[in-house]
């Protein structure tokens, strides 16, 4: 079974819009918090969003791979670059994280579809 990272991220956002209806303090400090953790420093945005990535896939999450993943497409994230950031993820999360590297390949190659296909 493929999972289709646009579909999972758009549902995501449909709930998560329901859910920023009924708490909208908390999902706005999740907001800045996420801003405030990504924002270029010591070390800049896409770096941030690999970790991110690798985090995702370690936590066996399928809507942080696909969210984090787009975000990676549109900073110019190559290939190559997402490869080595999950070849670290899986020395250290070994077999269940080796499976979640696999889909986030995936995520990749559906997203940058989406962006060749947008240009």
């Amino acid at each position: 079974m493929t999972k289709n990272y646009r579909d999972i991220t758009n549902s995501v956002s449909k709930s998560i819009a329901r859910f920023r209806e009924g708490i909208p303090d908390v999902m706005k400090s999740f907001g800045a918090l996420g801003q405030s953790a990504t924002r270029d420093g010591a070390l800049d945005r896409k770096t941030k969003e690999l970790i991110a990535l690798c985090l995702g896939v370690a936590g066996h999450c399928d809507a942080c791979i696909g969210f984090h993943m787009k975000t990676l497409i549109k900073l110019g994230a190559t290939r190559a670059e997402v490869e080595e950031a999950l070849g670290v993820c899986v020395y250290m999360g070994g077999g269940p994280s080796l499976m979640y590297a696999a889909d986030a390949l995936a995520a990749f190659e559906q997203w940058s579809l989406q962006e060749t296909v947008a240009v």
